[in-house]
C-alpha cells in the first residue's frame, strides 16, 4: 500500500490523502451563506423631500446633498414637494432637480395653505428665489401650476413596498397634515393615516427647538404641526434649531471653481449677507434621512408636544415614538461632510 509521509513523521495511506484533498476542494467551493457578496451594494434608501423652498436657502443645500447621494446610489428620490405656496417655490425645486439630471421627479404643492415668502419678499428682484428660475431651465412656471401635493403623495406611496419610505421634511407641515386627513381615492383604498402607517418607515424633519422653544417650520402652520405631531403613526426623528444653527456651510462652495451651478449661485447670493456661511438646518435632516445617524449624531427618545400657537416642548421617554438629535461628531468634521456633498456636481 502506497503511503505519504507528512509532518511529525506520520504516514497516511495515499488513497486517504486523495480523499482528504478532494473534500478540501469541495468545501472551498461552497458559497459562504453568512457573508454578503462584496460586489453587492446595499439597496438605495427611498426618500421623499418636502420643503418650504424660499424663506431660506439651506433647502437648496439639502436637495443638492440628496442628489449627490442619489448619484452615488445611496438614495432614490421618489418625489419632491413644496410645502409653501410661494409662486417660485416649485420652479426653484425643479431647477435643482433638472440641474442634477432628474427633471422627471414628481412634484407637488399645496393648493391651499400658508404663503409666508410671498408676503416677505414679493417684488424683491435681488432675492435668490426670484433670480434662480430666470437663470436655469425648468418646466413649471409657477407653484400654483404644480399638481396637488396630497394626490402626488398618495400616488407615489401607494406603489412602494411596505415600510420602505423615508419622508424628509424641511418646511411646514401643511402637506403632511393634509395627507393624514386624506380619504381613499383612485390610488389607494386606504385613508391617509393608514397609508402612511403602511408605507412610511420614518419621518425625518428639521423641526422644533429642544428642550423647548419656538421654531419657524413648526409655528408657521401651527394647526398642521399639531395634527402631525399628535397623529403621525410612524417613527419620527427631529433635527432641532439648536443643531443646524452651529453648522455654517457655503464658503468653500462659493470659493470653488464650479461654474454654471444653481447651488453655487444661490449660496453666492446668500453669503453676501451670511459672510461666515449659512446655518445648515435642512442639510442635517437630509443627511440623517438618507444615511441614518451613523457617527454623526446621538438621539434622545421621547415626544415633542406642539401647542396651538406653534410653541414646542419635549418629554423624555425611552419608549417614545420620536427622537431628537444631539451632538456626537465634532462640528468641524460634520460641517465638512455636509459641504462636500453640497459641492457635488452632476454626473
Amino acid at each position: 500500500m502506497k503511503t505519504v509521509k507528512v509532518a511529525l513523521g506520520y504516514s497516511i495511506p495515499f488513497f486517504e490523502l486523495k480523499h482528504l484533498f478532494l473534500i478540501s476542494i469541495a468545501l472551498a467551493c461552497l458559497p459562504c451563506t453568512g457573508c454578503k457578496k462584496q460586489s453587492e451594494a446595499p439597496a438605495p434608501v427611498s426618500v421623499i423631500f418636502d420643503t418650504d423652498m424660499g424663506p431660506d436657502y439651506d433647502d437648496v443645500g439639502a436637495l443638492a446633498l440628496l442628489h449627490a447621494l442619489a448619484d452615488s446610489g445611496e438614495v432614490k428620490i421618489l418625489a419632491t414637494f413644496s410645502s409653501n405656496m410661494y409662486t417660485n417655490s416649485v420652479p426653484c425645486i425643479e431647477v435643482i432637480n433638472t440641474y442634477f439630471g432628474r427633471p422627471d421627479i414628481p412634484l407637488g404643492a399645496p393648493h391651499k395653505g400658508v404663503n409666508i415668502v410671498e408676503q416677505r419678499f414679493a417684488g424683491r428682484d435681488d432675492y435668490w428665489a426670484v433670480n434662480l428660475p430666470k437663470r436655469y431651465p425648468h418646466k413649471i412656471k409657477r407653484t400654483e401650476e404644480a399638481p396637488d401635493a396630497v394626490a402626488v403623495y398618495r400616488q407615489v406611496l401607494s406603489v412602494q413596498p411596505d415600510t420602505s419610505v423615508n419622508i424628509i421634511s424641511t418646511g411646514f407641515f401643511t402637506n403632511l397634515a393634509a395627507l393624514l386627513q386624506s380619504p381613499p381615492d383612485k390610488y389607494s383604498d386606504l385613508d391617509g393615516k393608514t397609508l402612511v402607517n403602511k408605507k412610511v418607515r420614518r419621518l425625518i424633519s428639521m423641526a422644533g427647538y429642544f428642550p423647548q422653544g419656538r421654531e419657524f417650520n413648526v409655528c408657521t402652520d401651527s394647526a398642521a404641526s399639531v395634527i402631525v405631531f399628535e397623529q403621525w403613526p410612524a417613527p419620527i426623528t427631529l433635527s432641532g434649531f439648536e443643531i443646524g444653527v452651529k453648522i455654517l456651510t457655503g464658503k468653500r462652495l462659493v470659493a470653488s471653481e464650479i461654474k454654471n451651478s444653481p447651488v453655487k449661485d444661490v449660496f453666492s447670493m446668500g453669503l453676501i449677507v451670511d459672510i461666515n456661511g449659512r446655518m445648515s438646518w435642512d442639510e442635517t435632516a437630509a443627511l440623517v434621512g438618507a444615511r441614518g445617524c451613523r457617527d454623526y449624531f446621538g438621539t434622545v427618545k421621547g415626544r415633542m408636544i406642539v401647542d396651538p400657537s406653534g410653541n414646542n416642548t419635549w418629554k423624555d421617554d425611552p419608549n417614545g415614538p420620536m427622537e431628537h438629535l444631539v451632538w456626537k461628531m465634532p462640528k468641524e468634521q460634520l460641517t465638512r461632510t455636509i459641504e462636500d456633498l453640497m459641492m457635488h456636481q452632476p454626473k
